[in-house]
């Protein structure tokens, strides 16, 4: 009675707390633990007709033709190689421009030069698929009619799987790069001014407050930004990869990631149990990646693990 008399009494004092982040939970709950329950479709044989709950269960058997389709090892290399891409060289990339911007005396550069690279990412993905088509299409695309005029050979880019490696990091950086670095540069203005005041009375330079005052502070906030993004390290970024690459069959082996491959099983083939299958192992390799490389980091810093 004294327990329940005290969880409605701090209820009630923190009310308007609970109400703000009411929101956020109903769509926690209607959109990401709700939709879990869907998860059975994986082990059964799914049928319209008969429902999710209805239809027979067939055990691992999508599971064990998933990995025996010969494709699955490629989907799975290739997301992780280009997700693993991604993370160090955007964190790189990321954390030296917000060292630099933080370094800038002229407060009006140094908004602006925020101002325009945060701006690629609010441009869809769709636009800058039809940017980039539009630039290199074999036939009529600009670059490769650039080089026809002045008799050179074009390049055709969507026969090239190994040039896509680069172009999709490429991408990828140009995008989130400044988001990141905006990050970033907040977590660098946070750092107790009065450190770098007393580096410059010491006389050091640039390059020593860098290494000895602003690396070290950021490397909490690197360490939950990265850890993040290894627990997302097996899902791609499906609307990057449709946009820039389509259903280009000579592309695959290259650039096929989870994503795209559950996709186009369920565009194509409308086999919805492997699909789930596939998006079942994805989900659980993104849980072990994330509590492997947490423990890790608890092991040996713990006030920077997430739990």
């Amino acid at each position: 009675m004294v327990r329940k008399r005290n969880l409605l009494f701090h209820l009630a004092r923190n009310r308007a707390f609970l109400l703000m982040i009411l929101p956020a939970t109903l769509f926690f709950a209607l959109f990401s633990y709700l939709p879990m329950a869907g998860i059975v479709v994986a082990f059964k044989n799914f049928r319209f007709d008969q429902g999710i709950f209805g239809s027979e269960w067939n055990g691992i058997n999508n599971f064990r033709f998933l990995f025996l389709s010969g494709q699955i090892w490629t989907i799975f290399k290739n997301t992780f190689f280009y997700n693993a891409a991604f993370i160090v060289t955007a964190t790189a990339f990321q954390v030296g421009i917000a060292i630099l911007l933080s370094e800038v005396s002229s407060k009006f550069f140094s908004r602006f030069s925020q101002s325009l690279m945060f701006l690629p990412y609010f441009i869809s993905w769709v636009i800058v698929g039809a940017f980039f088509y539009n630039l290199f299409n074999f036939d009529y695309g600009l670059v490769n009619g650039a080089l026809k005029a002045i008799g050179l050979d074009p390049v055709d880019v969507y026969s090239s799987p190994g040039m896509w490696k680069y172009i999709l990091v490429f991408f990828h950086n140009w995008k989130w790069i400044g988001y990141g670095s905006v990050l970033y540069l907040g977590a660098i203005l946070g750092i107790d001014g009065e450190m770098f005041e007393a580096a410059d009375i010491d006389g050091a330079n640039v390059f020593q407050k860098i290494f000895r005052i602003t690396l070290p502070n950021l490397v909490p906030t690197i360490i939950i930004m990265v850890l993040l993004q290894v627990g997302n390290i097996f899902r791609g970024d499906f609307g990057m990869f449709y946009q820039l690459i389509g259903n280009n069959g000579n592309l695959y082996d290259a650039t096929d990631i989870i994503d795209t491959y559950v996709f186009r099983a369920l565009s194509q083939m409308g086999d919805i149990p492997m699909s789930s299958a596939a998006a079942c192992v994805q989900s659980v390799l993104c849980f072990l990646t994330i509590s492997v490389v947490n423990g890790l980091v608890r092991k040996f810093s713990k006030e920077n693990a997430l739990y």
